[in-house]
C-alpha cells in the first residue's frame, strides 16, 4: 500500500467528498474550487464555514493548494495522483471519439508511417491534448545502401529496403570525402547486406571492417562510421517519435507562467528527447499509465502529464507506444479510454500489415 492510498483511506466520507469535488471541478475548469461552490455541490447538508475547515486539514496533508491567499482550493501533485489511483472514473469509450479514431484507418493498405500520422493527428484532435506516437524502428532485411554528397559539410545516406520502404538521413561525413570514396563505401555495404536488417547488420559491419582494413580506403572507412552512426544511435534504436497538435496546449487563457513551462515541454519535443526512455515508460506496467508533473521524467520541467499505453506486433511484443500529453488538469477519466482504444487499434494494424 502506498502513501496516497493509505491518506485516502484515512479520510473520512465528508473529506472524502470535498476532495473529490475541488479535483473534479479544478480538472473541469482550471480555475480553484471556493467553499461556497462546493455547498451546493455536497450530497449532505453543510456550511462553507465546515467546507473551509476540511480544506484546510486536506492542504495540511499536501492534497490541496491555494493559489491565492483569497481564492479556493487546487489540487496539488500528489493529490491529483491520489486521485487518479484512487477515486478516478474512467468512462467508456465515447462514440464519437471512436468514430474520430477509427476515420483514419481507412482501407488496410499503405505504410505504416502514413498510418501513424494520421492516428497521431485523430488523437490530438479527439483529446485536444499533444498526441505522441513512438512509431516501431523498421526491421525489413535492407536491398541497398547509397551515399549522395549535398555538399562540403553534407551527405545523405539512403537506405532500401527488400518490402520498398525508404529511408535517408542527413550526416556530417568525415572531411576530404570524394566520389570515389562514397562510391567504395556503398560498395563495400551493399556486398555485405545479404538481406540483413537493421539490427543484424550494425554487427556485421564492424566485424568486416575489422577482418577487411586492409582493402579498405581510410575515407571510405571513415564514411561507413559515420554514415552509419546515424542509424546505430544508442544500441541501433530507430523508432521515429512523431507529435502532433502542440497549437492545443496554447489556450487563449493560459497564464504566463504555463507558457513558459509549455515552451519548455517544445523544446523537449523538438529535440526528440529521450525517444528510448518514452517507451520504457509504456513498458514499465500494464495497459495505460499515467503520469503527472514531475513523475513524468522526460518532460518533468514542464510540469505536464502524460497519458501513454504500448502497443504490440502479432508476436505480442511491445514495437512503440501512443499517448496524450498536455496540462495537469487532463479529463483523464476521457482520455485513458481514448489513449487505450488506440494503442490495441494500432497493434492490430500494423499486425495485419505483417
Amino acid at each position: 500500500m502506498n502513501d496516497t492510498t493509505k491518506i485516502l483511506e484515512d479520510l473520512n466520507d465528508r473529506s472524502r467528498e470535498v476532495f473529490r469535488r475541488v479535483v473534479e471541478g479544478y480538472l473541469a475548469s482550471g480555475e480553484p474550487v471556493g467553499s461556497r461552490t462546493l455547498t451546493r455541490l455536497m450530497n449532505e447538508k453543510v456550511s462553507a464555514a465546515t467546507i473551509r475547515n476540511v480544506m484546510q486539514d486536506l492542504e495540511f496533508l499536501g492534497l490541496l493548494g491555494s493559489p491565492h491567499v483569497s481564492a479556493g482550493r487546487i489540487p496539488t501533485q500528489q493529490g491529483l495522483r491520489m486521485f487518479v489511483d484512487g477515486l478516478l472514473e474512467v468512462g467508456d469509450l465515447q462514440t464519437t471519439d471512436r468514430a474520430m479514431i477509427d476515420a483514419t484507418v481507412g482501407p488496410n493498405g499503405g505504410d505504416v508511417g502514413g498510418l501513424l500520422d494520421r492516428i497521431g493527428s485523430a488523437l490530438s484532435g479527439a483529446t485536444q491534448g499533444a498526441s505522441l506516437v513512438l512509431a516501431p524502428k523498421h526491421e525489413a532485411p535492407i536491398k541497398h545502401i547509397e551515399f549522395v554528397s549535398l555538399g562540403h559539410d553534407r551527405a545523405l545516406v539512403v537506405l532500401v529496403f527488400a518490402d520498398g520502404h525508404v529511408e535517408n538521413r542527413i550526416f556530417t561525413p568525415p572531411p576530404g570525402q570524394t566520389p570515389s570514396s562514397m562510391r567504395e563505401a556503398a560498395n563495400f555495404l551493399n556486398a555485405i547486406i545479404e538481406g540483413r536488417t537493421l539490427s543484424e547488420l550494425s554487427r556485421v559491419i564492424a566485424e568486416e571492417i575489422a577482418r577487411r582494413r586492409q582493402e579498405i580506403d581510410s575515407l571510405a572507412r571513415d564514411l561507413i562510421d559515420s554514415g552509419w552512426a546515424e542509424w546505430d544511435d544508442q544500441g541501433a534504436r530507430h523508432e521515429r517519435l512523431i507529435v502532433r497538435g502542440r497549437a492545443n496546449l496554447l489556450g487563449d487563457d493560459s497564464a504566463e507562467e504555463d507558457l513558459d513551462r509549455i515552451r519548455t515541454l517544445f523544446d523537449d519535443l523538438e529535440r526528440k528527447r529521450d525517444i528510448a526512455d518514452f517507451l520504457d515508460l509504456a513498458e514499465g506496467g500494464e495497459g495505460v499509465r499515467i503520469f503527472i508533473g514531475s513523475e513524468n521524467k522526460l518532460f518533468s520541467l514542464s510540469g505536464s502529464s502524460l497519458v501513454v499505453s504500448p502497443y504490440m506486433n502479432a508476436d505480442r511484443k511491445i514495437i512503440g507506444a501512443v499517448g496524450v500529453i498536455g496540462p495537469t488538469r487532463l479529463n483523464y477519466g476521457r482520455i485513458v479510454p481514448i489513449v487505450d482504444y488506440t494503442a490495441q487499434l494500432v497493434g492490430r494494424m500494423i499486425a495485419d500489415r505483417t
